[in-house]
């Protein structure tokens, strides 16, 4: 990886951090994306001393499409070019929350900011056969998209929202990589494992506390960015495309997330969502 450059989202903690790492001890040139940019800096410091050729920091909002229209123009001003796209930030919301622009908050940061963020590089991405790799989750097993209802107006549930925000990005991978075939890109998804970290500890104490009594089978942060660094980095995947991951190995992804007109469907909502829709 040495001086090829990487974009990844949500790399201030968590398996991000860790994905961040992993790319920085190859010598890799890191464009961070965060929200925070003192704790990014602390961050980009800590990756030099690592091996990294470089740290940029990029801040952004990345539920508010505004902040990921600016980013992704700061992205493509500033790089001489994009080698591969790590689709790693995301959350969970036990509570109805809705963005800045009126979208259901997990739906909105999970799904629609890296469809987003993706398409706003995609010329560029095209360009340099990158590799997309996108965070998913073996959570989106039992899931199915209401495609009248995708926000969960109705019905709403923390973890149904997750999900489905999860079938969400692989749905959208599998449309996107059909869409590359024949240009060299590619893009896939993965499952990191259920991973011990701060992920949910922004709910309430009842969540907090089955989350930390959870978190003692999870995985170390280090094993959940390890399928992540291997989708960005290994030779070995440089001709997958549209395949799902789990423990560095292509896996089957469920039923409904290969149902083709699904993907279709749910890119052509999102795409209306943030505004890409052509008239």
């Amino acid at each position: 990886m040495k001086d090829k450059i990487c974009i990844i989202t949500g790399a201030t903690g968590g398996i991000g951090l860790r994905t961040a790492e992993g790319l920085a001890a190859q010598g890799a040139q890191l464009a961070l994306v965060a929200r925070d940019p003192e704790k990014a800096a602390r961050v980009g410091e800590s990756l030099r001393r690592l091996g990294a050729s470089s740290v940029e920091i990029f801040q952004a909002d990345l539920s508010r499409q505004d902040d990921i229209r600016r980013v992704s123009a700061e992205l493509l001003e500033r790089l001489p070019r994009i080698d591969v796209l790590i689709n790693n930030a995301g959350a969970f919301y036990n509570k109805r929350v809705e963005t800045a622009d009126g979208i259901e908050m997990t739906f909105a940061l999970n799904h629609l900011a890296p469809f987003l963020m993706t398409n706003l590089l995609l010329e560029q991405l095209i360009e340099n056969k990158a590799r997309i790799v996108t965070v998913a989750s073996m959570a989106h097993g039992n899931a199915q998209l209401d495609f009248d209802d995708l926000e969960l107006k109705n019905e709403f549930g923390g973890w149904k929202s997750y999900a489905r925000s999860k079938l969400g990005n692989i749905m959208f991978t599998n449309e996107l990589a059909r869409r590359l075939d024949g240009t060299g890109a590619t893009a896939n998804s993965l499952h990191p494992g259920f991973v011990r970290s701060n992920f949910g500890s922004n709910n309430g104490i009842l969540l907090r506390i089955g989350m930390w009594l959870a978190m003692r089978f999870a995985i170390s942060e280090v094993k959940g960015a390890a399928t992540s660094i291997y989708l960005a980095s290994s030779p070995e995947v440089a001709e997958f495309n549209g395949r799902y991951f789990d423990k560095c190995r292509p896996r089957y992804s469920s039923r409904i997330s290969q149902v083709e007109e699904s993907w279709v469907k749910l890119w052509d909502q999102s795409e209306k969502m943030v505004g890409l829709a052509k008239a």
